[in-house]
């Protein structure tokens, strides 16, 4: 279709031409001719195929063209011809299956048993489904793009070889039910290796011989017997399926197959017969029977044409065979893949469960982190050990199978698949190439008596769900389901979509809390601090709508409005006159681990005209100490645009004191819980005065969060602290209200 083409180039030309064959007179009914019918709705593949085909013989005789251009138009020539040898029919034409309905048209309606049918179409990848090949009589499948001038030559040629040999079979009736059964019976067959087993008991069958004898499939494309595999046997090759030709051990055997399949044709020796099915480019098929005399013509004829028919099928069966492999193994552990899993959980539900029987989640901690530092073929060869340590441990007592990346699933009593004896597993370390992997893992179960009459779809669902609180608790952990966590999931999810429509419809705002000087008591700054107030007007908690935003990623474009809102309201402010005014600014993890964090935030100093030095993003301590390597970095950067950082909630984290230095970073921040306790009989300011004691021996500046009563504040300035926010001073309030209380409440 627009290519051009060489006398070297062997595809077919799309030309815009009409062809001169209308094939429907009455003189080419009764020429010496072979008969093609080309039934496409598409005019130039007629031209096309029209032109490949023309000016050639085929056994000396030339062909001569039938057209129709859709389904309807083809049962209007099929009842006016007959002779017709080859059909060569579009698969999709004005429905899905007129082609597949035309094949029954053609079989059952017209009663045309002996025309070879060859499907095609232009839809690379499509193929019928075994259900198809079962229930239509067809006799080749081929894409469009495969077929080539010489291919499509060749097809057509095989198809009409096979057509005559079946009319000199019928003049006779000598065998010719005995194949059409063989083949139908072949068809209904599912499986490769049980089609495989059929095709030699119905080759005997057809001999009149005892099946005595095997099928072997050359899968690598290579003209050697190393590459032949046994799929089938029987008699006394049966103890050879699914091992290498060389098992074999019969040097006549072996080379009678190679040389069958070297030459793709049958060999017929003195008492025994090879015959060559052709499959796709890199996958032939060939058998060998001990026949213990000789054939004769007609045997020999029988069998050619049986050929024909079995290869397209052998090809089939063993694509569909790979489609399931596909569809239901995971190709790189070859392991019940999710969908397989469902499947049987499924089956598990329908027949009667056992009381214990449990399905767990198994998924590796941080296993991307090791993809991205080690390489995914280093990851893949640790998958590979997992899947293999389970299968050691569980043998054939425990179902494993491979539902996601790093997720496995294993079902079976409750005995084994339990979580001390699972995270056990991962007590020992693995090895990689010589190399030591400690591993953990997080687990996801469910108990499967839970489900009376449920699907395996449910119950992988709640695994999942069972599986994600796990991470929400801790790493190395596991949770079963319980009911309630779906009902939290749905409350989660509802509140995730309202948290959307909010930021779109700007429902959310910032509110500013002062900080103050506890000397003086003047304010020298406000923390930013982002807001959501429902439709009703209830305000959501922070607490509950910050983690929805991180775990659904609105949090990027929150954090991005919240700093530039922050920016814009310290220019605003410092344009009032209040200069010395430090604005202070969350940021999530999220946001900081954002690869554009850094173009972001300059961006946003450079838009709104705020001084970088008068900026402060405020960072949690576990945040901090998740990826340190990291975050000296980011830090770094960030200290060069001028911007300073602060450690939020100090004290509630493990900090190491080694990465606290070399961190840089500007100030602490005093978590509230610190500052209640100061007041407390038990500990009273001990922690707090150890966090002061700490910024000053680091040269950090210090301020204390949640600070109530004067009390908390007299001990805090006495301990060493210089700032502190919290409802002593001011509640957060709204920009517009700012100013005016920084020119009247705040200047006292």
């Amino acid at each position: 279709m627009g290519a051009s083409m060489t006398p070297a180039d062997d595809d077919l030309v799309f030309m815009d031409e009409n062809s001169s064959h209308d094939g429907g007179s009455a003189d080419a009914q009764h020429a010496h001719v072979w008969r093609v019918m080309i039934i496409d709705d598409d005019e130039d593949v007629h031209s096309s195929t029209t032109f490949a085909l023309s000016n050639l013989e085929i056994q000396h005789r030339p062909l001569n063209f039938l057209h129709a251009y859709s389904a309807a138009q083809a049962r209007e020539v099929l009842a006016r011809e007959s002779d017709i040898a080859v059909i060569l029919l579009d698969v999709v034409m004005e429905q899905d299956d007129a082609g597949l309905q035309l094949v029954r048209h053609i079989r059952e309606t017209c009663g045309m048993a002996e025309v070879r049918i060859i499907l095609r179409t232009g839809q690379p990848g499509y193929a019928p489904e075994i259900e198809a090949i079962r229930d239509y009589d067809i006799n080749d499948y081929k894409t469009k793009s495969e077929l080539t001038r010489i291919k499509l030559f060749t097809t057509v040629t095989a198809a009409i070889r096979s057509y005559e040999q079946i009319r000199a079979i019928n003049a006779s009736r000598r065998g010719l039910d005995l194949i059409v059964r063989a083949s139908t019976e072949l068809m209904a067959i599912h499986g490769l290796q049980n089609f495989a087993a059929g095709v030699i008991t119905q080759i005997a069958g057809l001999l009149s011989l005892k099946p005595e004898g095997l099928l072997c499939v050359q899968d690598d494309g290579s003209d050697t017997h190393d590459g032949l595999f046994i799929i089938a046997a029987a008699g006394n090759y049966t103890t050879l399926i699914n091992r290498p030709i060389s098992a074999i051990g019969n040097t006549k055997v072996i080379n009678t197959l190679s040389q069958a399949i070297k030459d793709r044709r049958n060999i017929y020796g003195a008492d025994y017969t090879a015959l060559y099915f052709a499959g796709s480019a890199t996958r032939e098929f060939a058998a060998f029977l001990n026949t213990g005399a000789a054939l004769n013509e007609m045997d020999k004829r029988l069998l050619e044409v049986f050929c024909s028919n079995i290869s397209v099928g052998l090809d089939n069966v063993m694509l569909v065979s790979r489609l399931h492999q596909s569809a239901f193994y995971d190709p790189l552990c070859k392991l019940p893949n999710r969908t397989r899993t469902v499947e049987i959980v499924g089956e598990m539900l329908a027949g009667k469960v056992k009381k214990d029987t449990t399905l767990a989640l198994v998924d590796i901690d941080h296993f991307s982190e090791i993809n991205d530092t080690l390489g995914h073929q280093f990851g893949d060869q640790l998958l590979l050990a997992v899947a293999a340590r389970f299968q050691k441990q569980f043998g054939e007592q425990v179902s494993v199978s491979r539902v996601g990346g790093d997720t496995f699933a294993l079902i079976g009593s409750g005995t084994l698949v339990n979580p001390a004896t699972i995270l056990s597993l991962f007590n020992t370390p693995f090895s990689i190439d010589g190399e030591a992997v400690q591993l953990s893992s997080t687990l996801g179960l469910v108990r499967l008596t839970d489900y009376q009459g449920g699907s395996g779809a449910a119950v992988i669902k709640d695994a999942d769900i069972a599986l994600k609180r796990a991470k929400l608790r801790q790493r190395a952990g596991h949770s079963y389901f319980s009911p309630n966590m779906e009902t939290e999931i749905r409350e989660r999810v509802r509140l995730m979509h309202a948290l959307r429509s909010a930021f779109e419809k700007k429902r959310l705002f910032v509110v500013y809390q002062p900080q103050i000087d506890l000397a003086t008591r003047r304010p020298v700054g406000a923390e930013a601090l982002l807001r959501w107030k429902s439709d009703d007007g209830t305000l959501i908690p922070p607490d509950c709508f910050i983690p929805i935003a991180e775990y659904s990623g609105l949090i990027i474009d929150l954090g991005e409005w919240v700093l530039r809102s922050a920016c814009q309201e310290l220019v605003r402010l410092r344009r009032l006159g209040f200069h010395d005014f430090m604005m202070s600014i969350n940021v999530s993890q999220a946001q900081f681990r954002h690869p554009r964090f850094l173009d972001m935030l300059e961006l946003a100093l450079e838009d709104t005209q705020a001084p970088a030095t008068a900026i402060e993003l405020e960072i949690t301590e576990s945040m901090a100490m998740e990826d340190p390597a990291t975050l000296i970095k980011t830090i770094a950067q960030i200290k060069k645009l001028g911007v300073s950082v602060a450690i939020d909630d100090f004290g509630t984290g493990f900090s190491s004191l080694n990465y606290l230095q070399q961190l840089h970073v500007d100030r602490i921040k005093i978590d509230r819980a610190f500052v209640t306790e100061i007041t407390s009989a038990k500990r009273g300011s001990s922690i707090a005065q150890m966090i002061i004691q700490l910024g000053h021996n680091l040269g950090l500046s210090v301020i204390a969060e949640g600070v109530e009563d004067d009390r908390q504040a007299e001990i805090l300035l006495s301990l060493g602290c210089p700032l502190a926010q919290g409802f002593l001073f001011a509640r957060p309030m709204m920009a517009d209200d700012l100013p005016k209380w920084l020119e009247t409440d705040g200047d006292r």
